[in-house]
């Protein structure tokens, strides 16, 4: 997750947002009571263990997978074609340049191929030297458990999907068109596709017990949400309280874990600061699955963000969470 500079605007944009959040959420707590989501059926479920090996191989390259390390990058690139091609899925692989460098998304694609799409996507590089185990590891490895629980289910999809691992999500080319997800994107809305959502997994490993170990900027947004961390938020932008909200349902219907979402300002900056940013671009919905990052983890951006600070059983059930959005969408 990519850092954002403007800590003065995003505070008070914060506070603003705050405001208008607390009027949807009011509205929308009355509504959902009433309108509950049936679960989806899952004859198998996320498995912590496989999400552990993921995260080991990722945090196990050295030097750190990030844009100056092509070897280490590529060898990141290579280990989810690889998970996916053991499901017997097709991979394609967007390549492009940046600063005289060659990058790869890897892409596979399930469902009907002509239908309206759904993109799931993580990023797989890192900010500069360390393991990132949470950011980014334990999203890619939830996109991976995603191909394995399509797999073994087999469900009748409705939408097309699209699995995508980007690489330069991270500074210096965040907010660039050199992100592998603005390059995706871009591929998309060049082609006419008709896109449904796109979900972004990001961050989704670090939680807390201990009361207060949740943080927030201000002390509206300390009113509205748990101060403990143990709970995954969904993260949209304001008017896409519709589908914000369906996503947070169809998880909670789904998964042993609390559920929270918020729709933010984009003009402030905190709710596009992952990949989904690119497919706003476009008209496409987005939204970001994340752990809440810095205002939780200690360890975001640091050397300690290693793989023992997870929680794998957790992780599990937001993989559960969201395989069922994307059914339920």
């Amino acid at each position: 997750m990519a850092a954002y500079s403007g800590i003065r605007k995003l505070l008070w944009g914060l506070l603003g947002g705050a405001l208008l959040v607390f009027g949807a959420w009011r509205l929308y707590a009355a509504y959902k009571a009433s309108h509950p989501f049936p679960p989806i059926p899952m004859t198998t479920k996320a498995q912590p263990a496989r999400l552990h090996d993921d995260v080991a191989f990722l945090t196990g390259l050295q030097p750190a997978r990030n844009y100056r390390n092509l070897t280490s990058l590529n060898q990141a690139a290579d280990y989810v074609r690889r998970e996916f091609e053991k499901l017997g899925l097709k991979v394609e692989e967007q390549t492009y340049q940046a600063d005289g460098r060659t990058y790869r998304n890897i892409i596979t694609s399930l469902g009907p191929p002509d239908a309206e799409r759904i993109v799931v996507g993580a990023h797989y590089d890192v900010c500069g030297d360390q393991p990132g185990a949470d950011d980014n590891a334990s999203a890619v490895a939830g996109l991976l458990e995603t191909a394995r629980l399509l797999h073994a289910q087999q469900p009748r999809l409705k939408h097309r999907l699209d699995l995508v691992a980007y690489p330069l999500e991270e500074p210096p080319y965040f907010a660039t068109d050199q992100m592998g997800s603005a390059v995706h994107a871009k591929s998309l809305h060049d082609a006419g596709v008709k896109v449904r959502a796109m979900i972004c997994y990001e961050m989704i490993g670090y939680f807390r017990d201990e009361p207060g170990s949740q943080n927030f900027p201000n002390p509206l947004l300390a009113a509205l949400y748990p101060d403990t961390g143990n709970f995954i938020t969904v993260v949209g932008k304001m008017g896409q309280e519709s589908i914000v909200s369906r996503i947070k349902d169809l998880m909670k219907a789904n998964s042993a874990i609390d559920v929270q979402s918020i729709n933010l300002p984009e003009s402030m900056g905190l709710a596009g600061l992952s990949d989904h940013r690119n497919y706003w671009r476009y008209g496409y919905e987005a939204v970001m699955i994340n752990d809440t990052s810095f205002l939780r983890n200690p360890n975001y951006h640091q050397s300690t963000d290693t793989i023992d600070t997870l929680d794998f059983k957790r992780m599990a059930e937001v993989v559960n969470g969201v395989y069922a959005a994307i059914l339920g969408l």
